[in-house]
C-alpha cells in the first residue's frame, strides 16, 4: 500500500502530460504576427467559382461578361486557375505505374503541338519562358501565334488562349507550326464552357496579362486502395447527411435561376459568402473524418484533398515570389476556396482581398 501514492502520481504525470499533447499549440503563429514586407504587399483575392461544365444547358458564354469585367476592374496582375501545368501532366505520364488514364483526364494532350513544333513539353516551357522574358511592348501577331502554339506544347492551353484572345480576329488563323487544326482547337476555347476559359484567359487577356498560371496539382498519390468500389460505397455513405442534402439542394436552386438577370452573379455570391465554407467542410471532409472503415476510408479521403489544396497553395505562393507585390487573381472550384484562403493567410507575404465587394 506504500506504493499506492506514488503510483498515484505517476499516472497523473502521464495524464497530465496527454492532456498537454492535446491541448499543444505552436508558439509561432504566422498569421498572429503584425510585422509587414518592404514595399506593396502581394495581394491575393479568391473567386470561388462553380464548375461551368456542369451547369445546366440554359447557360450561355455571354452570361460571364458581367463577372468578367469586375474581375478586370481589379486590375490583376497575375491569374491562377484550377488546372494542372504542363510539367506536372507530363512527369505522371512518365509513371504509368503510378497514374492511370483516369489521373491523366485532367491533362491537355500535347501530341500535335509537339509533332506540330518539334519540342516536347519541357523543351516548349523553356521556349515559352524565354520568349516571355524577352517579350516586347508591342509584340506582332505572328510572335502571339508562335508563343500561343508553344504554349500547347507546353501543355497549357488557357496561356495559349490568352494569346489567341489578344489577336484581332483577323490574325486569328493557322500560321507556321500552328495548323489549321490547332487555331480550330483555339477558336474551339473562345467559348468553351469552363472557367478557366471562359472566365480566367478573358480576364487576363483583357487585363493586358499574357499567360495565366496553372496551380492545380493531381499528382497525390493515396497507395493501392485494394477495393475501390468499397472506398466509394464509404465515402458516399458518410456524405448521405443532412448537411449534404441541404447544400445540393440549394445548388440546383440557384442552377434554375441561371437563364434570369444577374441569375450567374447570385450563384457566385453564394458560393463566395462568408458562411460557405464552413457549410462545405460539414457536408464533406468533416463528414469523412468520422467514416468507421477499417481501412479509414474517409481519413485517407482527406489526406488526398489536403495535400492536393496545400500543393496547389504552395504553387500559387511560387509565382507570387516571381513578382513581389503581385495582385492575383486565383480562380478555382468553390469547395477550395475556404482551404486556399486558411493556408494563405498564414503566409507574412501576402494579404488577402476580400472577393464579396466586386461581386455585388
Amino acid at each position: 500500500m506504500k506504493y499506492l501514492p506514488i503510483l498515484s502520481i505517476a499516472i497523473a504525470a502521464v495524464a497530465a502530460a496527454s492532456s498537454s499533447a492535446q491541448n499543444y499549440r505552436p508558439s509561432f503563429r504566422p498569421d498572429e504576427l503584425n510585422d509587414r514586407p518592404v514595399g506593396e504587399p502581394n495581394r491575393v483575392m479568391v473567386l470561388g467559382s462553380p464548375h461551368l461544365s456542369q451547369m445546366p444547358d440554359s447557360f450561355q458564354p455571354r452570361m460571364v461578361e458581367p463577372l468578367v469585367s469586375r474581375l478586370v476592374d481589379w486590375k490583376p496582375t497575375a491569374v491562377t486557375t484550377e488546372t494542372n501545368a504542363g510539367l506536372l501532366c507530363d512527369a505522371m505520364r512518365r509513371q504509368p505505374a503510378r497514374y492511370d488514364s483516369d489521373d491523366l483526364s485532367y491533362c491537355f494532350d500535347t501530341a500535335d503541338a509537339n509533332r506540330a513544333t518539334g519540342l516536347n513539353v519541357p523543351a516548349a516551357t523553356a521556349e515559352a519562358e524565354q520568349t516571355l522574358a524577352d517579350w516586347p511592348q508591342e509584340p506582332t501577331p505572328q510572335m502571339r501565334r508562335r508563343l500561343a502554339v508553344v504554349f500547347l506544347a507546353a501543355g497549357e492551353p488557357a496561356s495559349a488562349l490568352v494569346q489567341w484572345l489578344r489577336l484581332p480576329d483577323e490574325e486569328r488563323r493557322a500560321d507556321g507550326a500552328l495548323t489549321p487544326e490547332l487555331a480550330s482547337e483555339l477558336d474551339k476555347r473562345i467559348a468553351r464552357k469552363n472557367e478557366t476559359d471562359l472566365i480566367a484567359a478573358r480576364v487576363a487577356a483583357r487585363s493586358g496579362l499574357e499567360r495565366v498560371w496553372s496551380v492545380d496539382d493531381q499528382s497525390t498519390y493515396m497507395g493501392p486502395l485494394q477495393d475501390e468500389d468499397a472506398y466509394g460505397a464509404a465515402l458516399s455513405s458518410a456524405w448521405d447527411t443532412p448537411a449534404t442534402e441541404t447544400r445540393l439542394a440549394r445548388a440546383e436552386a440557384l442552377e434554375r435561376k441561371i437563364g434570369e438577370p444577374g441569375g450567374l452573379l447570385q450563384i457566385y455570391r453564394a458560393y463566395n459568402a462568408p458562411s460557405y465554407a464552413a457549410e462545405a467542410y460539414q457536408s464533406d471532409w468533416g463528414a469523412a473524418l468520422t467514416e468507421p472503415s477499417p481501412q479509414a476510408y474517409g481519413r485517407r479521403y482527406v489526406s488526398y484533398w489536403e495535400t492536393r489544396n496545400l500543393r496547389m497553395v504552395a504553387n500559387m505562393r511560387e509565382v507570387l515570389g516571381r513578382q513581389p507585390g503581385t495582385r492575383m487573381l486565383a480562380i478555382v472550384g468553390a469547395s477550395h476556396k475556404g482551404y486556399y484562403e486558411a493556408y494563405l493567410n498564414q503566409m507574412r507575404d501576402v494579404e488577402l482581398v476580400d472577393v464579396m465587394p466586386l461581386l455585388r
